[in-house]
């Protein structure tokens, strides 16, 4: 689109004075630095008190120099903060003047500016704090416009925090922030897919589109535009709930129950969060705050202190964990080589008794048998007893135990190789997380079962098995960022009318092909679309996303 300011400056090759006095591009063309620089901080100053078409173009253009050269000090020692903050006050308070022209726009440039400028240098960020940055943003994070607008002012809130020097002035309005960056992780996938992904192509806002396209447009764009953007607006409220959780700052508020189970869930899948995963657990654990309201308690305490879990099973786990780790070593170490091979011999018996028990049917009296078989195979006969928890895994899937059948797989992947795992090991859990809905862990170890295969196998004609291709068929389907919201939407409305949703075939239109291509061919980066709790937790890996 050509400016007015292109048009009042060059006509025929002529060039014609501009009569703005404040034009923001006239200043940018000073020769004069000094004149320059003056005419800029002029311009900040009038931009938020001035009517100008020129607005929008010339916060597209500071958007992208901010995006370019974050780190160069000229803006933001001109006011750029200051102007972008009363711009965004304009928009939220003066509805017609947000709806005049193009000025719809300028409170999501102005607010990208901010993050982008505040991202790197705590000395841009201190200066956007004393400018009045946060009340600008705080209205954005409420929801004073839309998830567009949010998705940029919770970035920048997210920069801010994260410095030393300007985290207390965000601190100010912790609790709020806290209860509107988890509201916002939790319920923005539906949202997105309500007010945009969801609704017929030619309903969606018109700015929102050109927005997520840059003004070249498309559905194809759009679509893949709004997965990304909902899933930084996701990561971005989860990171700064981590900016507190990192000082420790309303622990209570962010930890619960799920959050332990989703971690619990994910360290023991084939995920690629899975050490991060880890690694938060036992951060918790370190925390004197956390630590008891996790099952790893100290079993000392546990079993000579008068200490009880409210879960009998909790404590069987930790008493067998215990006996395992710590109590057998000890026995074995001490056993003759003599009472060994009698151990290995017996094991071996009570695995064939369990196989054959397992293929007559009787299938909880097979349970029994791998249980016997483990408790007497010595722990340094590693393959025999992956197969033994293999087989018992096996077993729990068909008495619909997926907990135990997870529980048993996941020994016997920690037992083998970790550049080659189980293979049976992986479908098994697989298909156990898959009992128990956890979508995304499930795809994860079935990729690994197929690239185990594929790599096991000579043959350039490999084929996926077709009980697998199913899984992850499935899986694909369910993991989509917008499932559960799709889900969710047709419960409430029966089935998508025309009005709300032009795509019915969701496989084939929403979920786009661009989409579809990455899952397949790139696993690891399959967007993130489970578990919200469980992401605010490990998101020190989502960082890279701020630069974006």
């Amino acid at each position: 689109m050509e400016s007015q300011h292109q048009k009042n400056t060059t006509h025929k090759n002529v060039k014609v004075l501009c009569t703005n006095p404040c034009c923001f591009f006239c200043a940018m063309n000073e020769a004069d630095p000094s004149l320059r620089r003056a005419g800029i901080a002029k311009c900040f100053k009038e931009m938020p008190l001035r009517d100008d078409q020129e607005h929008v173009l010339a916060l597209s253009g500071l958007w992208n120099i901010a995006m370019t050269q974050p780190d160069d000090p000229e803006f933001p020692l001109l006011g750029i903060f200051e102007c972008a903050a009363n711009l965004i006050r304009r928009g939220i308070s003066d509805k017609e003047w947000l709806l005049r022209d193009q000025n719809i726009y300028i409170p999501y440039y102005a607010a990208h500016i901010i993050g982008s400028y505040t991202m790197n240098k705590v000395q841009f960020a201190e200066r956007a704090v004393k400018s009045g940055v946060i009340s600008s943003l705080m209205e954005l994070l409420r929801g004073k416009m839309s998830w567009v607008e949010k998705r940029v002012a919770v970035r920048a809130l997210g920069h801010l925090a994260s410095h030393e020097r300007t985290f207390e002035a965000i601190a100010v309005h912790e609790a709020e922030i806290i209860h509107e960056s988890m509201e916002t992780a939790s319920t923005c996938l539906d949202e997105v897919y309500v007010e945009f992904v969801g609704v017929e192509h030619t309903r969606r806002l018109k700015y929102h589109c050109d927005l997520l396209t840059r003004g070249t447009g498309g559905l194809e764009i759009e679509n893949r535009k709004a997965e990304e953007w909902a899933s930084q607006l996701q990561c971005w409220s989860l990171y700064l709930l981590n900016c507190f959780a990192c000082k420790e700052r309303s622990l209570n508020r962010i930890y619960s129950k799920e959050v332990i189970e989703s971690l619990c869930n994910t360290s023991r899948s084939s995920d690629e969060w899975q050490y991060m995963a880890i690694d938060c657990l036992l951060l918790i654990l370190k925390d004197p705050d956390t630590r008891y309201k996790t099952l790893l308690q100290d079993y000392n305490q546990l079993k000579y202190g008068n200490l009880d879990l409210k879960s009998k099973r909790a404590e069987r786990t930790l008493e067998e964990i215990w006996d395992l780790k710590v109590e057998r070593k000890k026995r074995e170490n001490i056993m003759t080589e003599e009472e060994a091979r009698e151990r290995r011999l017996l094991a071996g018996v009570m695995k064939q008794e369990g196989n054959q028990l397992f293929w007559s049917g009787d299938i909880e009296a097979a349970v029994l048998k791998y249980t016997e078989a483990l408790e007497l195979c010595p722990l340094k006969m590693r393959k025999e007893r992956v197969v033994l928890h293999s087989n018992r895994a096996q077993c729990h899937l068909l008495l619909r135990d997926t907990e135990s059948a997870i529980s048993d797989s996941t020994r016997a992947l920690n037992l083998s190789s970790v550049l080659s795992p189980h293979s049976k090991s992986l479908w098994r859990r697989s298909q156990a997380y898959d009992m128990k809905g956890l979508a995304k862990e499930s795809l994860m170890d079935c990729l690994m079962f197929i690239n185990d295969r594929i790599k096991s196998l000579d043959t350039n004609g490999v084929k996926i098995p077709y009980y697998a291709a199913r899984m992850i068929t499935k899986q694909m389907n369910t993991t989509w960022i917008f499932a559960t919201a799709r889900s969710k939407n047709l419960n409430n409305h029966g089935v998508e009318n025309q009005e709300s949703n032009g795509h019915h075939q969701v496989d084939e239109t929403t979920m786009t092909t661009d989409t579809r291509k990455r899952q397949k061919g790139i696993a690891g980066k399959l967007l993130i679309s489970c578990c919200i709790k469980l992401q605010y937790l490990f998101i020190k890996s989502c960082c890279l996303l701020k630069k974006k």
